[in-house]
């Protein structure tokens, strides 16, 4: 078969654009903690999304009466249970949490893909509304770096019952943070040649936060040196009415991480969203 010298073109920058898109991810299968371990009640769960791909996540209920749910979206690494410690604590606070492994993350099928993970998380959204021990009114979204940009697309077209959103060290553009991940790097010249096959300013976080109506948190550790914390500054500027919270010290999705100020305030914020 002839293949034209555009043709060609075309199919090499989508194999480097499969390279450059497979570097927002970086799932395992390791078992790194577990609820018990934690000290919380859990439930497995599995959620099927529109394509066919099959999602493991973890349910841990409220201590008592729950005063809302959140749907936690973990960031791009490992999976629930290496992000587990981020959340576990809520339970105790009057919380359920949904914890969901993206596609290819796990014990979770498929392949990843940033459009993919968007209908994971509206797989796992639209599966809290079917349990009859969650208030559907009563939702928060939570999420960090990629998850963060992720539930912002998930917002922009899907927000029915979501109180809050938590969006925690996410980043503005894709193509903009391959660009800063891979600057000076051997992979700077891949990221170049491929963004165009990365999603575009239509697809963006910085562009779906413009059309979301939820109000908006956005945190971001002064420390973190894996998304520069720019990006929370502009996500935030973009979203008029959005709070924007710099957590002195703290590195990369860690400024919610330990007991303390910033942690009640978070509670405190999320009490308010659901009375």
């Amino acid at each position: 078969m002839r293949i034209t010298r555009v043709a060609a073109i075309a199919m090499l920058l989508t194999m480097l654009g499969g390279c450059v898109e497979r570097m927002f991810f970086y799932p395992d299968s390791i078992t790194y903690t577990t609820p018990a371990a934690q000290g919380v009640v859990s439930e497995d769960v599995y959620v099927a999304t529109t394509d066919g791909s099959r999602l493991h996540g973890w349910f841990l209920p409220a201590r008592g009466t729950a005063k809302g749910t959140v749907l936690h979206l973990h960031g791009n690494a490992a999976n629930v249970s290496n992000h587990l410690p981020l959340v576990s604590w809520l339970p105790a606070r009057g919380y359920n949490v949904l914890m969901i492994d993206y596609r290819g993350f796990g014990r979770s099928g498929g392949t990843p893909s940033l459009d993919g993970i968007v209908d994971d998380a509206a797989a796992a959204l639209s599966y809290l509304r079917t349990r009859g021990d969650v208030d559907a009114t009563r939702l928060i979204v939570f999420g960090q770096s990629i998850g963060g940009a992720t539930a912002l697309r998930l917002l922009a077209r899907d927000a029915a019952g979501v109180r809050l959103a938590i969006i925690d060290s996410a980043f503005a553009s894709y193509r903009g943070i391959a660009r800063a991940a891979t600057a000076g790097s051997p992979l700077g010249p891949l990221a170049a040649l491929s963004a165009g096959v990365l999603p575009g300013k239509d697809k963006d976080p910085i562009t779906a936060v413009q059309s979301i109506q939820v109000p908006l948190i956005f945190v971001h550790g002064a420390r973190d040196s894996i998304i520069a914390a720019t990006n929370s500054e502009r996500l935030h500027a973009a979203a008029p009415g959005s709070q924007h919270w710099s957590v002195p010290d703290a590195l990369h999705i860690m400024g919610l991480a330990q007991p303390g100020s910033w942690r009640e305030k978070l509670v405190q914020a999320l009490n308010v969203a659901v009375s």
